[in-house]
């Protein structure tokens, strides 16, 4: 078995070594991407193919990255912004309107709660939670202006964007890695390579169970910090994202504020949650999760509830109640899931972890 591990991780698979030929053996290999550990596990009838499907799945992710992030100066996400107030559309790439066709679904969807253009707002929180200074109200109503999925106005005839008001800056920290995830499996199977899983912090996407296995394990993160899981799933062709503030939020003036932003009010969250969401695609589980944490359990769950093929789980402990008491919410289908048995985790599990992100990427670029 080829391996190029984090420390973090756990192996996912069901067995230590590769099975017997002629059938195929199981490889992870791991990348940092996206400033997250992009870990690749599945199965391939040899070492040289398996090394050919891993090395064009990293550069897709780092082909898109050079497209979606909000970090690099020359990507293709920045000059579009930099176009904001022009009065003009912007013709983008076939990935870019991709993603923000998605992302302004589900923000019609969630009614804004999860919300790409919400830059403006990303940007005085980061400092906020670096100086572990709260903003002044006068820059939250600035940036306020700026934030509104519908001042991004999506022309599908020729694939182009307009961003309505002048500085205005998009995030898409809350469905890129879910795209690339899904991207990423997609390439594996172009090399045929189907029974694989491919996992970015906090977003897993599934293809074909590991062979004679029903699924692969999902160790569910628990609410408390350094806890162990708080459950396993056994799950395939789909995909999986948490979103929660277990790992990035700050302690300012006695009070918890996440790295979760609401839309509406520009303050960071500060009732604690987690949440966990199964769906059909990487960008629909990724965007969800952050948009039941902004929502909350009770009108998330309902949203849930009308999509076909997700499932979901809240977990949130509001300020003021007792340390260590929380309260879940699960979605109807989300009892209907198929758990792993003690058996089927002998082997070892993914573990799903809350937006995790590499910390020597993270102190180049703090967020």
């Amino acid at each position: 078995m080829r391996r190029l591990a984090f420390g973090w991780l756990v192996a996912v698979g069901m067995t230590a070594a590769p099975p017997a030929a002629p059938n195929p053996a199981r490889f992870q290999l791991s990348q940092v991407e996206m400033a997250v550990p992009f870990e690749l596990v599945f199965y391939a009838p040899d070492e040289a193919s398996a090394n050919r499907a891993a090395q064009s799945a990293f550069r897709h992710i780092a082909q898109l990255n050079t497209i979606l992030s909000d970090y690099d100066p020359e990507s293709e996400l920045t000059r579009l912004c930099a176009t904001s107030g022009e009065g003009r559309s912007v013709p983008v790439s076939d990935p870019l309107w991709r993603v923000l066709s998605r992302a302004y679904q589900v923000a019609d969807l969630s009614d804004g709660a999860f919300d790409v253009t919400i830059g403006p707002m990303i940007r005085i929180w980061r400092r906020a939670r670096r100086l572990h200074e709260l903003p002044s109200p006068e820059k939250v109503d600035a940036a306020r202006q700026l934030v509104g999925y519908r001042l991004m106005r999506l022309y599908p005839e020729h694939h182009g964007v307009e961003l309505r008001k002048k500085g205005m800056r998009l995030d898409l920290g809350g469905i890129a890695k879910g795209f690339a995830a899904e991207e990423a499996l997609r390439v594996l199977g172009e090399h045929g390579i189907t029974r694989a899983m491919v996992h970015a912090g906090g977003d897993i996407c599934l293809g074909e169970p590991p062979p004679d296995k029903p699924g692969w394990v999902v160790a569910l993160v628990s609410p408390r910090h350094g806890d162990p899981p708080s459950g396993y799933l056994c799950l395939s062709r789909c995909s999986v994202a948490t979103s929660g503030d277990l790992e990035q939020y700050a302690i300012i003036e006695g009070r918890h504020y996440s790295h979760i932003i609401d839309p509406k009010t520009g303050i960071g969250l500060t009732d604690r949650s987690l949440a966990t969401v199964v769906a059909p695609d990487g960008m629909t589980a990724d965007a969800l999760a952050t948009a039941l944490c902004v929502m909350g359990p009770a009108k998330g769950l309902r949203l849930v509830e009308k999509l076909p093929g997700v499932a979901a789980r809240v977990v949130r402990a509001e300020q003021g109640k007792p340390e260590g008491k929380t309260e879940e919410h699960l979605s109807g289908r989300w009892r209907d899931l198929p758990v792993a048995t003690p058996a089927l985790r002998g082997g070892g599990e993914m573990r799903l972890k809350s937006e995790a992100r590499d910390p020597k990427s993270e102190a180049r670029n703090p967020k």
